[in-house]
């Protein structure tokens, strides 16, 4: 709007310039001797359509400039009359609320005073004390209906302060836990002391920690850490919800002083981790990380060992919040940095995108550079070089995996098509078959039973009969057919007695006890 108040003047003054330029024209004409192919009537017209084109431009301004003024002025007035609308029900509301509060405590005083009858005491409205309840408006009842003592044996065991019994519960109805973890964070809130609840339960965490044969971790040791950990993330989520904080969600020195006793003794025990945390996906690390948030004790331990410990619970879906939680954010390229290093891209661009790094790294090189890397490292399963059939390498298989999840769920699309990286695993799906068939190829055939053996037993006597000498049943296909065989084989007919198909007297001899058709004549007598 200056700009328009600073433009007035010049528009104002344009006739005398105009005037001044015609007086230099005149001048000019006079002292060159010479016509001039362009008429000072043209020039004349030209300024002047300048001159009217500037006003209106200059009156268009000065129209919007008072309609927004216009505007503007009638939102302040419909803000301040909505704000006074607000500030008299909230005035009612309380005016009311002190009212019946008021009234409600006369009713009490007075049944105080009446002890012998109360029952029978009037109100201040003349009602009986059975209708005290009353007395308080529909928020006081809605406030005082959310206070259920005991509505489920969580909330019940919360508020015993069992911290084993609420363990014990947790870990037996782990089938129903999507409806225990919303459930959690209210039963925690209705006991005395949450934080002191849940640094009970953390007493198990290593009580029972043991190995199962074969190396692997106790199943029910496994249940109770995540169960630990779910309380401590519950608690951090109520915490964060609760505004103003209640008395009982309130971090004592005390309280304190507990978390860090147990976190001394757990961070010796992640010196020697499994391979869970050199992937990035380590339970008690969580655990560990999860127990510093959640009792605001981060600044209390060295910040380049949780940072370091942080690659270690990389591929959790609770990190970006965790490292938020941890006050670490000013400390993520050197984390996303370490990833990258260590060659676990995808963890490295999900940390990039929760924490706008993604123009320090970009998402589309860094897993161009994955797949590549993925595609150039030698196969897992077996020599390379052993011909064609290899199966195909299981880390460029994950790796396109893990590639395709990450340009779906950052919509990268449009940078990086999946089309060829879906074709890919296609391919490698393919090659996988044409391998097992290979392998399936290569595999050599059961040998066949000798027919010269004398001594079987009978089972495997029936099977070389029914596998390599009887022919009855391909000779004659049809039932009549066979039928009229079998007719002919008890009455002695002339084919029985027939000798083998060409065979010199010799290998007729030799093979003397079967008939030309494979049939013993033992078992001729049976056949019907």
């Amino acid at each position: 709007m200056d700009d328009i108040q600073s433009a007035t003047p010049h528009v104002d003054s344009t006739p005398a310039k105009i005037q001044k330029l015609q007086q230099a024209f005149s001048e000019l004409e006079i002292h060159r001797g010479i016509t001039l192919n362009l008429k000072w009537k043209e020039l004349e017209e030209h300024f002047h359509w300048f001159e009217r084109s500037l006003k209106e431009r200059f009156d268009e301004l000065e129209d919007q400039k008072r309609a927004y003024e216009r505007k503007a002025s009638e939102a302040r007035d419909m803000l301040e009359k909505k704000e006074a609308m607000v500030l008299a029900k909230e005035k009612a509301s309380l005016e009311r609320l002190q009212e019946r509060r008021d009234a409600a405590f006369s009713a009490l005083g007075a049944a105080v005073e009446n002890c012998k009858d109360p029952s029978s005491l009037p109100t201040a409205d003349g009602s009986s004390e059975m209708n005290l309840a009353a007395l308080f408006d529909e928020e006081t009842h809605s406030e005082v209906g959310k206070v259920n003592p005991v509505s489920s044996p969580l909330m019940k065991l919360c508020q015993e302060m069992n911290a084993e019994g609420l363990l014990g519960y947790i870990s037996e109805n782990r089938k129903n836990l999507a409806t225990i973890r919303e459930e959690i964070p209210a039963a925690l809130r209705s006991s005395s002391s949450p934080f002191t609840l849940v640094l009970g339960s953390l007493k198990g965490f290593y009580r029972l920690d043991m190995r199962a044969p074969e190396g692997k971790k106790d199943a029910n040791l496994l249940g109770i850490r995540r169960t630990c950990l779910m309380l401590m993330e519950s608690l951090s989520q109520l915490l964060g919800e609760s505004n103003p904080t209640p008395e009982n969600l309130t971090i004592t020195s005390d309280i304190k002083e507990q978390a860090r006793t147990i976190a001394g003794e757990w961070r010796p025990r992640l010196n020697e981790l499994d391979v869970d945390a050199r992937s990035g996906n380590s339970l008690e690390v969580h655990a560990f990380l999860q127990l510093l948030a959640t009792f605001r004790i981060a600044r209390e331990f060295d910040q380049d060992d949780i940072c370091n410990l942080i690659t270690s619970v990389s591929r959790r879906r609770q990190i970006a919040e965790l490292c938020h939680s941890l006050e670490l954010t000013h400390r993520m390229p050197g984390v996303i940095g370490t990833l990258l290093s260590g060659g676990r891209h995808i963890e490295a661009i999900n940390l990039a995108f929760a924490f706008d790094l993604t123009e320090q790294f970009p998402p589309v090189p860094l897993l161009k550079a994955f797949l590549k890397e993925a595609r150039a490292s030698p196969a897992k399963s077996g020599n390379p070089s052993s011909g064609p059939h290899n199966e195909p390498d299981e880390r460029e298989l994950s790796a396109l995996k893990a590639a395709i999840k990450c340009i779906e769920e950052h919509k990268l699309q449009g940078q990086l098509p999946v089309d060829p990286l879906q074709r890919r695993l296609l391919q490698f799906g393919k090659d996988k078959a044409d391998v097992k068939r290979a392998a399936e190829a290569a595999r050599p055939l059961p040998k066949r039973p000798r027919a010269n053996a004398t001594h079987h037993p009978p089972h495997a006597v029936n099977a070389l009969e029914k596998s390599f000498f009887y022919r009855g049943a391909e000779r004659y296909p049809y039932a009549h057919e066979r039928q009229h065989f079998q007719l002919q084989e008890a009455h002695g007919s002339p084919l029985l007695g027939a000798a083998a198909y060409g065979l010199s007297p010799s290998r007729s001899s030799y093979h003397s006890g079967y008939y030309g058709n494979g049939c013993h004549p033992f078992n001729a007598q049976y056949i019907h």
